[in-house]
Parts: C-alpha cells; sequence; structure tokens
C-alpha cells in the first residue's frame, strides 16, 4: 500500500483528469493543463516515466496540476504505450500526437497547437515540464491569477540567479573577453545586487486565441512567476537525476495527503502485552500518543479504521472499547488483511495511492 505525506485529502477528480475548479472562479473559461511527455527522450530513455524518489516523473507534476484545484482538465500528450498508461494511473487525460508532432525537431507550440485543435473547448492552457518535479500546486495558484484576474495574455515561470556573465570568444582567436552584466571595477556583493530573472521552463499559460494568432506562448501583454530557486529543478540528462532526488525529498509537493488509513492495533496502538488480572480478565494497555495521533489525523479528515486479529481473544472481545475510546470503526481481519480491506478500499471508490496501512 502507498501512503503519502499526511495532509486533508480532498476529492477533486482525479480519477478522471478533470481537476476541481477554484470556488472563486465562475468566469466559464475551461483552463487545461497540459504536459508534454513524449517516448523518445534521448538524453534519458523513456525519461518521462523513470521513477524519481518512488514516483514516475510525469507522476510529481500532475499530482501539482489536480491538487492546484485551478484546471478544469488535466492532459498529458503522448505517442508512447507506457506513457499512457502511467498518466491515466495519476488521472491524467491523454491526447495521443500525430506522429507529425512527435519527431525530435518538433517544436512545443506545434505539439500544443495540435492539442488546441482536437479541443475546441480549451480556452487557456498552461504547459507544464515533466521535467520540474518540485512544481507545487501554489506556483499555478499565483500564476494563473496573473491571467485570471490582473488580465495577460501570457504568464511563464523564472527562477532568480545572481550569476555574472561574460562575452565567449573563439578559441585562439586572441579576443578580449567582456562583461555582460558587471563592471569588474565595482562587482557587487551579493546581499546588494537583485540579480537577474532566468526561464526556469517549468511552465507556460496562454490563451487560445494568443496562441492561434501568433504561434507563440510568449507575448501581448506577458508577466513572469517568479519561483524559487530551491524549487527550480530541471532534468535532461543522467547527471541530474540524483541531485534531483535529494532536492525533490526536501522540497518537492508530497500530494494532499492520504484519505485512509488502515491502522493495525496489536503492535501500533499496543505493546503486545497482556495483562492478566488475579480476577480472570485479560487486559491490554494502549498508549495516549497513539490515540492523539489518531485524532490528528481524524482531524485532517484521514478516516482511521482499525484491524483486529481473528486470532486475538482480547483484542477481539474489546472492539467495541476501542471504537468508544478512538472513535474509529474496528474490523476483523485474518492472517492475510489485504484481502479484507481491499473491499473497503473498492466500497469507498479509492485508489490505493489514497490508503496507508501501518501494522
Amino acid at each position: 500500500m502507498a501512503s503519502r505525506k499526511r495532509g486533508a485529502h480532498r476529492d477533486n477528480g482525479l480519477g478522471d483528469g478533470t481537476g476541481s475548479r477554484s470556488p472563486e472562479r465562475s468566469d466559464g473559461r475551461h483552463i487545461a493543463a497540459l504536459v508534454l511527455a513524449r517516448g523518445g527522450s534521448k538524453g534519458i530513455p523513456l525519461k518521462n516515466i523513470k521513477m524519481l524518489a518512488g514516483v514516475p516523473l510525469l507522476g510529481w507534476v500532475l499530482r501539482a496540476a489536480v491538487d492546484s484545484q485551478m484546471f478544469d482538465s488535466v492532459w498529458v500528450s503522448t505517442d508512447h504505450d507506457e506513457i499512457e498508461k502511467v498518466a491515466k494511473s495519476w488521472g491524467a487525460k491523454v491526447h495521443r500526437r500525430s506522429a507529425q508532432v512527435s519527431e525530435d525537431v518538433t517544436s512545443s507550440v506545434k505539439t500544443i497547437q495540435e492539442f488546441l485543435s482536437k479541443n475546441k473547448d480549451v480556452d487557456i492552457v498552461c504547459h507544464i515540464q515533466a521535467t520540474s518535479p518540485c512544481l507545487h500546486p501554489s506556483h499555478l495558484q499565483g500564476a494563473l491569477k496573473k491571467i485570471l484576474e490582473d488580465g495577460y495574455d501570457s504568464v511563464f515561470s523564472v527562477v532568480r540567479r545572481h550569476q555574472f556573465r561574460w562575452k565567449e570568444v573563439k578559441k585562439d582567436s586572441g579576443e578580449s573577453t567582456e562583461p555582460f552584466n558587471i563592471d569588474p571595477l565595482k562587482r557587487p556583493r551579493r546581499q546588494d545586487w537583485d540579480g537577474e530573472l532566468y526561464e526556469n521552463g517549468s511552465f507556460y499559460i496562454s490563451s487560445r486565441d494568443f496562441i492561434t494568432k501568433t504561434g507563440s506562448l510568449q507575448g501581448g501583454k506577458v508577466a513572469y512567476y517568479e519561483m524559487e530557486p530551491e524549487h527550480s529543478v530541471d532534468i535532461d540528462v543522467d547527471i541530474d537525476w540524483p541531485v534531483a532526488e535529494q532536492r525533490i525529498l526536501r522540497y518537492g509537493y508530497f500530494g494532499r495527503g492520504v484519505s485512509l488509513m488502515f491502522l493495525k492495533v496489536s503492535g501500533c496502538l499496543t505493546d503486545g502485552k497482556v495483562l492478566l488480572s488475579g480476577f480472570g480478565e485479560d487486559s491490554v494497555s494502549v498508549h495516549t500518543r497513539d490515540t492523539t495521533g489518531i485524532r490528528m489525523l481524524q482531524k485532517d479528515d484521514v478516516e482511521v479504521v482499525l484491524l483486529v486479529s481473528g486470532d486475538d481473544p482480547v483484542l477481539s472481545s474489546m472492539t467495541e472499547k476501542l471504537k468508544n475510546l478512538t472513535g474509529c470503526e474496528v474490523m476483523t481481519v485474518g492472517e492475510e488483511p489485504l484481502s479484507d480491506v481491499q473491499a473497503v478500499v473498492e466500497k469507498k471508490k479509492l485508489d490505493w495511492k489514497d490508503v496507508a496501512y501501518m501494522g
């Protein structure tokens, strides 16, 4: 069973590729998130579905897009069967791009134009790079606000860098290089210099009308959205992979959290001891920190189901007391609890990535 960082879970339409629209937005425009994931990556073969910190690379950005609650639909444009399977497993709809826009030299704009021609209801498209796994929902929310509320035609992501740039000269030319953005005689301290803004390629947002008229994702009344340096991660070659993995473990977005947790009572709430009294009554001890933890999960809208082994006569006789103590449903399970809880997961119409287990 897969578990994610603890947090409140809300129904966001993940199962059908449709994101929940923000309650503040009611202008009727259809906003789509679109991830381009071609199967012919040269630097890292099939990198879009390679596992990164336990999640397919594609999954990191799809999770952020859905949880932003800003999109009416979330899509992956691909030409590869395995990428399609992964995309659907993470809740995205799939646009099967044509061979004409699946070549090495095909531009992103051409692929997006084909997508728009097949999806006439889309008014605004947010092109998200699959190779930017540290993307957070808040980045997309802030950028889309510039389109929806501030009236910009296009928005793209940038990162601030404090790097001094110099003119490149040809080898053995004898030419003298020149500075681009500093005066060498007056080199500023980092804290005294604002730095410069660079595109980080994380996302580009434009309206259908602007893309159709100009054949570009940037222009018109254009704005940038500045992302933090720690969230600006791009993966092109193998050497980027371990660096990105460490960065995402520290700064990545791990989702809203699970919505259902199965907790085995023996060994989790108890220390495994059975206390025998002189009156012939058996008892167990439950740690108050465990019940406090359960209440914290419940406060975050995580449903907790306690599991009691049918072979444990003491705990089996205490199901009502456990229920009253924790406010949780108590299930009796056999030697293989997975088969017993499967029916609960199906009844609640959950995916396993929304479920945690502790035993």
